[in-house]
C-alpha cells in the first residue's frame, strides 16, 4: 500500500511484469545497476592545511567508532548511514538556498548532492532488513546525527571545500568498512543470508542474491560519492 501523505493517495505503481510495487520510499525508475569497477585504493592525500584538517578530524572519529562496534558490522553500517546520508543533505539545502538568493544556477551541484543523500538512505533501508539495532544504539543515532548535522552545517557555511573533503575521507572510511564486512562474510563469521526484497529491486539484483552482493554494490556507491567529494 502507498502510504498518503495528509489524506493525498500516491498513485498505484507496478513493476515490468505488472504486480504492485510495494515500495514508497523509492519508485522504479529510481533503481539502477550499480558499477563495480571501482578503483578500491584510491586515496587522495592530504595536502593543504584543509585537507589535513579533514583527513585527521575523520581519523580521530574512527577509534571510538572501532572501540564501540568492534566486528558487529551490521549495526556499524547502520550508523554509517545514518551519518552519511546527512552532508548531502546539508550541501544540497545550502546550495539550494544560495541559488535562489543570487538568481543563479548551480551547475548540477544541488542535484547530485541530494542524491547522494538519497542513495545513503536507501543503504539505511536496507541494512535495518538485515539487522535490528538496540536501544541503545538508536539513542547514540540520535546523539550522533544531531551533532554531525550541525557540524556540517557550520563546516559548509565556512568552506564547502573543508565540507567536501570531509565527506570524501569519511567514504574511504566506509570503503574500508564494508571491504572489512565483505572478510567477514567470507570467513563465515556473519552469516551470508539472502539479500533484502528492498536491495534487489533497489539494484536490480538477481532474486537468488545474498547480503553480499548486497555489501559490493553499497561499497561500489561509497566509491563513488568518495571520488565525486
Amino acid at each position: 500500500v502507498v502510504a498518503s501523505y495528509w489524506g493525498i493517495k500516491g498513485e498505484e505503481v507496478k513493476k515490468e511484469d505488472g504486480t504492485p510495487w510495494k515500495w514508497n520510499c523509492f519508485r522504479p525508475w529510481e533503481t539502477y545497476q550499480a558499477d563495480l569497477t571501482i578503483d578500491l585504493k584510491k586515496h587522495h592525500v592530504p595536502t593543504t592545511f584543509l585537507d589535513k584538517l579533514a583527513y585527521w578530524t575523520v581519523k580521530s572519529l574512527r577509534f571510538p567508532t572501532d572501540v564501540f562496534f568492534q566486528r558487529r558490522y551490521g549495526c556499524r553500517t547502520m550508523m554509517l548511514e545514518t551519518v552519511a546520508a546527512v552532508p548531502g543533505m546539508v550541501g544540497g539545502m545550502l546550495l539550494h538556498c544560495k541559488s535562489l538568493r543570487r538568481f543563479e544556477h548551480s551547475g548540477g551541484w544541488i542535484k547530485t548532492l541530494l542524491d547522494e543523500a538519497e542513495n545513503e538512505r536507501m543503504h539505511l533501508m536496507t541494512f535495518m532488513e538485515v539487522s535490528q539495532p538496540r536501544w541503545y544504539e538508536r539513542a547514540l543515532v540520535f546523539t550522533v546525527q544531531g551533532v554531525f548535522f550541525n557540524a556540517c552545517f557550520l563546516a559548509y557555511l565556512a568552506s564547502p571545500k573543508l565540507a567536501h573533503r570531509v565527506v570524501g575521507y569519511l567514504e574511504e572510511e566506509a570503503i574500508h568498512s564494508y571491504t572489512e564486512f565483505l572478510k567477514e562474510l567470507d570467513k563465515g563469521t556473519i552469516e551470508n543470508v539472502p539479500a533484502p526484497a528492498i536491495a534487489i529491486d533497489y539494484w536490480r539484483l538477481p532474486a537468488d542474491s545474498t547480503l553480499r552482493d548486497v555489501v559490493m554494490v553499497v561499497r561500489a556507491d561509497e566509491a563513488h560519492h568518495r571520488d565525486v567529494n
